[in-house]
Order: C-alpha cells, then structure tokens, then sequence
C-alpha cells in the first residue's frame, strides 16, 4: 500500500525487467477505482487508449525507454474512500518498431460517417 493525505501527489514508477534492450515499455490506460475488482462501475480514468484525461496527471520523461513515471492528484476519490487502487495497463513493444502501439500515442476513436 501506498498512503497519501488528501492534497497530496501519488507519485507512480514502472519498470520493465528484461534484459532485452530493444524494448520499451508504454502507459496505455490507467484507471483509479474504490474496487479492486471492478474497474467499470466506478472508476476514473487518469489515461484512457495513451489520451490523458485527468488534469493532475503530469508524466515524467525518462531516458530509459524501460521506465514510464508519472504523478496525479486522487482529489476526489480520497475524499470519498478510504483506499483507492490504480490499475494501468502496459504496453512493451520493440524500441525500433516505429509503427508499434508504444509509438501511436494518443488514440481516438474517428467519427464514423453513415450518411451513405
């Protein structure tokens, strides 16, 4: 467990172990929730398909494309609940793989056109 007052930054580091150096590691959606267990009834997407939504959320560069570092503010969910869980899902791709998800960043669903 982590403990953080409210008003406080939670200070997030992930690190991918391998000793393969053709890999990175990339922070595809991270989501806050009172429940371990269910991540949709209730919960707060801080990163949703590599988009930010949360206005805390501030990422930290690393030169290690194995590290992905980044803070947030859980303001409203430390108000309401005695402990909040984060859970990310991760990408590792190869490092030289330009078209691979960790490269495509930010994805957002185009608008469908069904005038036709």
């Amino acid at each position: 467990p982590y403990y953080v007052n409210t008003g406080q930054d939670v200070f997030v580091r992930a690190t991918l172990y391998y000793p393969d150096p053709n890999l990175m590691l990339f922070i595809d959606t991270c989501v806050v929730s009172p429940n371990p267990h269910d991540l949709t009834t209730l919960s707060y997407d801080l990163i949703r398909t590599g988009c930010i939504r949360d206005p805390t959320y501030r990422n930290y560069y690393s030169q290690d494309k194995k590290i992905v570092q980044f803070k947030f503010r859980p303001l409203s969910f430390l108000r309401r609940y005695s402990a909040i869980y984060l859970h990310c899902r991760m990408a590792v791709c190869n490092k030289y793989n330009y078209y691979s998800r960790c490269y495509q960043g930010c994805m957002t669903r185009g608008k469908i056109d069904t005038s036709n």
